[in-house]
């Protein structure tokens, strides 16, 4: 005989309760949605086709940093070759054939087999080729591709992090080739904003001042013949009233935005203008900005962000405690958006936007209201198949799809997860999933009764025989929406997880509430054959 003890009929009376209760907020209009309780304001997050919103492509410009990755060796080998007095004409980066080449032409070809020797020290993933007196040097292959993908990768992390700082729900970020990134934006019709933000780089740099050259003042937009010293590169500052000093900057950097803990928008007390503050981490940043400014105590030292001068204050004292202010014109706007920038991090490298388009929230409900029907009439045409084929028994099985359905959008929206346009596919991909387990039940059971044996009997010996069977074939089907989740992306995701739980959700129904359906039943029909 059938037995469903109490404990387990309660136990999905419960859960079925429940998960109405969650699904139904997702379920109303926007008036009856703002009457209900806190605990009660969480909604399935629509995707971008179904929502509307913004296509972003961008591209990583990782020519610029392996170029910069570049000039760093070269500044480093300039040094050295300083050191152990060796002459040289000429130390650069040049481009040839398409390849970012360093160039060191010696004086003589005796110090050739030395400066092979300074690079390798340097970077020992170089090419290295000698021509007389000359050393041509390139990054392997092998390097700048690891490079790349390492740039590309906390390229992302920067942006998801900026995004999540402007309160955008449920960015899609994805990697595309070698040096693309898509990002999706639902909800956000204008994505002006985004992409300002994600333009700045907001490399945040420290450089001490090169006290033997004088800044030069300019009017903006006046070209200007600026002095030329090796490891030394003049920056603009931005004074207002179209006003430009170009500050003589060493190029070294002595200290990167990385070592920052936090940065908020505060006030000069000397001036009364919206300043940023900024806490650096108490490990390293903290020892190295109070080593910086004894060392540069009453002399200039410059902050410099995405290649410009921020400011250039004198240090009056020793900052022992890691923080410091950075003070310039700004506005409250500006100082809020670069500590927004700080505090999301820095962009390794330029993004360059390649493709843009807009999802408008007009098409977004005509693929609302095209899944709504797919889903429906897969619904429809199910239930009548099965209350056609089984009677009673389908019309149980229709019940169950009901809550399948209920269930997984209750399930979508305690997860926090996002409904795609596949995911709507999933959604109706699942009815069939979960009425397929009632089928192989009752035919069965079916089997069971054409060899004799009672029908009270043969209901529990068909959801005995068919479990295996039932839960073989779910998953297998499990295991594939598990790869199409770890190796898909964006919709593809969102097609595997509907899919996932429409799976796991089909097997409670079947097995739980199916089955205590058909028990009650049964026992209101036959009191002694059957114990709940």
């Amino acid at each position: 005989m059938l037995v469903v003890s109490k404990a387990r009929f309660a136990t999905t009376l419960i859960i079925c309760f429940l998960g109405m209760l969650f699904a139904f907020p997702s379920m109303v209009d926007q008036a009856t949605y703002d009457k209900l309780p806190g605990f009660l304001r969480h909604t399935v997050n629509l995707g971008l086709e179904l929502r509307g919103g913004s296509h972003l492509q961008l591209e990583v410009d990782l020519a610029s940093v392996i170029r910069e990755r570049q000039e760093s060796i070269v500044d480093e080998a300039r040094k050295q070759l300083r050191k152990q007095n060796i002459r040289y004409k000429k130390i650069s980066v040049q481009s040839r054939d398409g390849e970012s080449l360093i160039t060191i032409a010696l004086q003589d070809e005796q110090s050739v087999s030395n400066v092979k020797k300074i690079l390798t020290k340097i970077e020992n993933e170089l090419d290295i080729e000698t021509q007389g007196e000359n050393v041509v040097a390139k990054l392997t292959k092998k390097y700048i591709d690891e490079f790349s993908k390492r740039i590309v990768g906390e390229s992302i992390e920067v942006i998801r992090h900026r995004i999540d700082e402007t309160g955008t729900k449920e960015p899609t970020i994805l990697r595309q080739g070698s040096d693309r990134i898509v990002l999706q934006l639902p909800g956000v019709e204008d994505p002006g904003e985004v992409k300002r933000l994600l333009g700045k780089t907001a490399i945040l740099t420290f450089h001490g001042v090169d006290e033997t050259l004088e800044t030069i003042p300019a009017k903006a937009n006046q070209k200007v013949t600026l002095p030329h010293k090796p490891g030394v590169v003049y920056l603009p500052e931005e004074k207002g009233n179209g006003v430009v000093y170009y500050v003589p900057i060493k190029k070294q950097i002595s200290l990167t935005g990385k070592s920052l803990v936090d940065a908020q928008v505060s006030m000069d007390s000397r001036t009364g203008l919206p300043a940023v503050s900024i806490k650096f981490d108490s490990i390293d940043g903290t020892r190295k900005i109070a080593e910086l400014s004894a060392k540069y105590l009453h002399k200039q030292f410059a902050m410099v962000l995405d290649g410009k001068v921020l400011s250039a204050p004198v240090f009056q004292a020793v900052l022992n405690d890691g923080n410091a202010q950075i003070t310039g014109n700004f506005t409250m706007e500006e100082a809020t958006e670069l500590a927004l920038l700080l505090r999301a991090g820095s962009l390794p490298a330029p993004l360059n936007v390649v493709e843009e388009r807009n999802v408008g929230p007009s098409l977004g409900t005509d693929s609302i209201n095209a899944g709504k029907n797919a889903t429906l009439c897969a619904f429809f045409f199910v239930a009548t198949f099965m209350m056609a084929s089984y009677g009673i028994f389908g019309l149980f099985s229709v019940i169950a799809i009901f809550m399948n359905i209920v269930l997984l959008f209750a399930c979508l929206t305690l997860l926090g997860a996002t409904l795609t346009l596949p995911g709507i596919a999933g959604i109706a991909l699942t009815i069939g999933t979960a009425v397929d387990a009632n089928v192989l039940i009752y035919e069965r059971i079916r089997e069971e009764v054409r060899s004799g044996i009672r029908a009270t009997m043969a209901i529990s010996q068909g959801y005995k025989l068919a479990m295996m069977t039932i839960i073989d074939s779910n998953l297998t089907t499990l295991i594939g929406a598990i790869v199409l989740y770890e190796f898909g992306s964006g919709p593809i995701r969102g097609f595997a997880v509907t899919l996932a739980l429409g799976i796991l959700i089909s097997l409670f129904t079947t097995f739980s509430l199916t089955k205590s359906i058909i028990a009650f039943w049964i026992r209101k029909k036959q009191h002694s054959e059957i114990i709940v």
